[in-house]
């Protein structure tokens, strides 16, 4: 056999992978790509190893480490896919920005983040500011006076739920506490 149709096959799946990791936006369709890059140069180490006559097929040996390390590839990059959707709800690689650097091309939520921010903070300051407390902290911060008032049994009882007792032992309201800039 000539080496010259493997090479021109394996060039091939080289090139369509090469074109899948650059134009795809789909986290599984690239990872497929690089499958397709790795079967490449599998198929190139077991092509020159039978051309080349070595007595002890190193190609083939090769070719067993990157099968190998390709299905770790798959394994890992699976589990890392699974977690971002399930923490995202997509797989899209333009909406998993979340790590990129303020200001690069395509990173339009930073820009409008940085727009609707109030005062003259800097885009890359907005990353420190929380969105909202974690679920076990808003399960704990006492609500807003104003906005539940007491219910009849409730009005003049000290050590009800939202009294407090001041230092003339008459009922009063607990101090509202907040939480960072809103």
């Amino acid at each position: 056999m000539h080496i010259v149709y493997p090479a021109v096959v394996s060039a091939l799946l080289f090139s369509v992978g090469v074109y899948g990791v650059l134009a795809r936006r789909n986290t599984i369709l690239v990872l497929m790509s690089v499958e397709l890059m790795l079967n490449a140069v599998n198929l190139n180490l077991v092509a020159f190893d039978v051309w080349l006559g070595d007595r002890l097929h190193s190609g083939q040996v090769l070719t067993l480490f990157v099968i190998v390390i390709a299905a770790a590839e798959v394994g890992l990059g699976l589990a890392i896919v699974l977690a971002l959707y399930r923490n995202r709800r997509t797989v899209d690689l333009d909406h998993l920005r979340d790590l990129a650097e303020p200001g690069e091309p395509g990173d339009e939520q930073a820009a409008e983040a940085a727009a609707e921010a109030p005062g003259d903070q800097d885009p890359g300051d907005l990353a420190l500011i929380p969105a909202a407390p974690p679920r076990s902290q808003a399960a704990h911060t006492p609500a807003d006076p104003a906005d539940h008032p007491p219910n009849a049994s409730q009005a003049g009882q000290p050590g009800e739920k939202g009294q407090a007792e001041t230092e003339d032992g008459r009922a009063g309201e607990q101090p509202v506490k907040r939480g960072g800039p809103r």
